[in-house]
């Protein structure tokens, strides 16, 4: 059964015809076109496909896209401003922390949210805020200090101080050795 559905999309409003068994990620990527938000592990475990749902990240396999009739969507692609990087996709390439590029969509979405709730978060506020969205590349270590950066570069425009930990502080974002794995 298809179901009419009218939801905004990165600031631009939507209306599709859906199966009742699409999900937000193929929504988003087969009928918008916008293939940003990735596809990997389809059963809500890897981050890849992260999107901001009312604001908040959902993982857009896990979510279907009747779910998302009425509300907000932000994808990636929305990050950008004025054409250009937002400055937190500006921090991610500053940090090192986009390698391969696949988890880079859904981190950044992640981060996104997190520094919109926290401007200013604690290094535990940040592996929490990424717990979800894995990344075999960057080991976490380059990740966080983007996140940092990000946090660091609006407090200043606020005003605001922020320390920068050194290059070799580490945090454990996964319990499988998030940080062993730098590469």
């Amino acid at each position: 059964m298809n179901h009419e559905i009218a939801l905004s999309v990165n600031g631009r409003a939507e209306q599709v015809t859906v199966p009742a068994s699409m999900t937000l990620l193929e929504l988003l990527r087969e009928r918008l076109h916008l293939t940003g938000t990735k596809e990997a592990c389809g059963i809500g475990e890897c981050g890849a496909c992260t999107v901001l749902l009312d604001g908040k990240p959902v993982t857009s396999c896990l979510v279907l896209a009747v779910e998302a009739d009425g509300h907000e969507v932000r994808t990636i692609e929305g990050e950008a401003t004025d054409g250009g990087l937002s400055a937190l996709q500006q921090a991610f390439i500053d940090a090192g922390a986009v390698q391969c590029g696949f988890c880079t969509p859904g981190m950044i979405l992640s981060a996104r949210a997190l520094l919109e709730r926290t401007p200013n978060p604690s290094d535990e506020q940040i592996v929490e805020a990424i717990a979800g969205n894995l990344c075999r590349c960057t080991g976490y270590e380059s990740i966080l200090r983007a996140i940092r950066l990000a946090a660091d570069r609006h407090g200043r425009e606020a005003g605001e101080e922020r320390r920068l930990p050194e290059k070799d502080d580490r945090a454990a974002v996964h319990s499988n050795g998030g940080d062993a794995g730098a590469g």
